[in-house]
This record gives C-alpha cells, sequence and structure tokens, in this order.
C-alpha cells in the first residue's frame, strides 16, 4: 500500500457543487441575460465610480471565503484593450484599493485578486469583471513563486517592469508586470493594458482568453498576464513546465509594437 508524505504543500479548499450550479452562465451560452448588465437589480454593492462597481459576489462557491465582484463598467463587449487609457487606470484603482483594504482589515490571512476573460480562462460571464477572494486561512508561501515573475525585460517606466516570462508558470506568453515598493500605480495599469493588448491581437490569431493573477510579496506587487488554451497534460498530469524558444521574439515584438519611436499602438 502507498503512503503519502504527511506534507501537504498545496491549499485544499472545499468547492459548493451546489452553488455552482445555479451560477449564471453566458460566455457558452451567449443569449443567456447577463446579471452585471442589470445593474438595478445589482445588491450588495460596495463602492463606485461611474460604471465601475464593486460588490459582494452572490454566488459563494469558494466555501468557508468571502467573494467580491469589481464590475469593469457598463458594457459587456468592451474589454481591457479597447479601454481609454484614464479608463483602465481608474479600473485598476479601484482593484488595487479594495484589495489592500482587505488585506489590511485584519479579518484575511490572504486575498486572490484576479480575472477571468473567454471560454478557456474558468470564467462563466462574459461581462468584463474581476475578482476578490479573501481567505481567513491560506497557506500564501505555496500560492506563487516570484521566479515564475522574472523574465526578458521589455520596458521599465517609473519603477514597474514589463517582461516575458522566462519561467512560465505553464507554459507560452506568458506576461509579467512588477511593481517595486512606490512604483507607479498608473504605470502598472498601463503595462496590463498592453500585455493584454498585445495577447488578443498579435500573439496568436485564435486567442480568445486571457487570465490576470495579481500576487504580493515582501513590499512588491506582481501581476501576471497568461494567455489560455487547453492547459498542456504535462503540466496537469506531471508539473512539468515548458520553456518557449520565442521569448526574445516576444519580447522584440512588443517592445516595437508599444514602445519604439515606431510604434503602432498608442492609448489615449
Amino acid at each position: 500500500m502507498l503512503k503519502g508524505s504527511g506534507i501537504v504543500n498545496f491549499n485544499l479548499i472545499g468547492f459548493n457543487t451546489d452553488v455552482g450550479k445555479t451560477k449564471p452562465e453566458n460566455i457558452v451560452h451567449a443569449d443567456n441575460a447577463c446579471p452585471f448588465c442589470d445593474v438595478e437589480n445589482l445588491k450588495d454593492i460596495i463602492d463606485t465610480d461611474d460604471d465601475i462597481i464593486f460588490l459582494k459576489n452572490k454566488y459563494l462557491v469558494i466555501e468557508g471565503a468571502d467573494q467580491f465582484v469589481l464590475i469593469e463598467g457598463k458594457n459587456c463587449n468592451v474589454d481591457m484593450p479597447n479601454y481609454s487609457r484614464e479608463k483602465m487606470r481608474r479600473v485598476i484603482k479601484m482593484g488595487l484599493k479594495h484589495w489592500r483594504r482587505l488585506l489590511n482589515c485584519g479579518k484575511y490571512e490572504e486575498v486572490l485578486f484576479f480575472k477571468n476573460f473567454g471560454s478557456m480562462s474558468g470564467g462563466t460571464i462574459r461581462h468584463p469583471h474581476m475578482q476578490l477572494v479573501g481567505f481567513p486561512k491560506l497557506n500564501s508561501e505555496v500560492l506563487f513563486d516570484t521566479v515564475e515573475l522574472r523574465g526578458l525585460v521589455i520596458a521599465r517606466q517609473n519603477n514597474v517592469e514589463l517582461n516575458v516570462s522566462t519561467c512560465p508558470r505553464v507554459g507560452f506568453g506568458e506576461l509579467n508586470v512588477v511593481v517595486e515598493e512606490g512604483g507607479s500605480h498608473e504605470t502598472l495599469a498601463d503595462f496590463l493594458q498592453i500585455g493584454v493588448h498585445y495577447l488578443m491581437n498579435y500573439f496568436r490569431k485564435n486567442l480568445t482568453s486571457y487570465n490576470i493573477f495579481f500576487y504580493r510579496r515582501a513590499g512588491f506587487i506582481y501581476a501576471k498576464i497568461m494567455p489560455r488554451f487547453a492547459t498542456s497534460p504535462y503540466f496537469v498530469g506531471y508539473n512539468i513546465h515548458f520553456l518557449p524558444r520565442n521569448v526574445p521574439q516576444i519580447a522584440k515584438e512588443v517592445y516595437e509594437i508599444y514602445f519604439s519611436d515606431n510604434k503602432k499602438i498608442i492609448f489615449d
């Protein structure tokens, strides 16, 4: 009989499948109603900034955790690549504000902050939004390794770095934003918008989904922009990470499109 090591190096959290069955979905079934468009019937609103809304999540699928949603705007069909620079900065400002507030309230050991977009991302609602989940107990040490946020540097501005991961968490085309202590949160927003725009418009023609994951450690804020495909069985089954050969090409392409003197894209 096989025996385990007795050491658990991951977080095992309960998921309420009964609640999960009741969650609305309009990514696959696009004709289904969007709950985030029905602003008049939204409940438990905590904060607003024009059409940006922060509220409690109605569907508490994560057992023992408090869940929140940041609705990025009123338009179902406009996402981060299409926001004005000012709108993108306001969305990230709102998210960081409440992430920081929840982390400092004394109730949670860890607060996850992330975005799902598209059918391959793990999301169920098409309307652009982000999520925050507060855990009274969670082992923060096993959530990520900072080596996954390092990479070939594309640009540095205002103590913020944009890079292409040279130790990807899963595999292909992962972009990272690293904010040093005191670094500009507006530049963080700008680099996130560039990263998402690149992935959705230049990286792969058939890419429809991505995630953004936020992390914090030792005064730094990190954000990983991850294109989503069917996940490699090598990673799912054996935790094998692949390092793609085209990391230098990605870095060069992003720089030329968004940062060079002859850049193609300028966000207003």
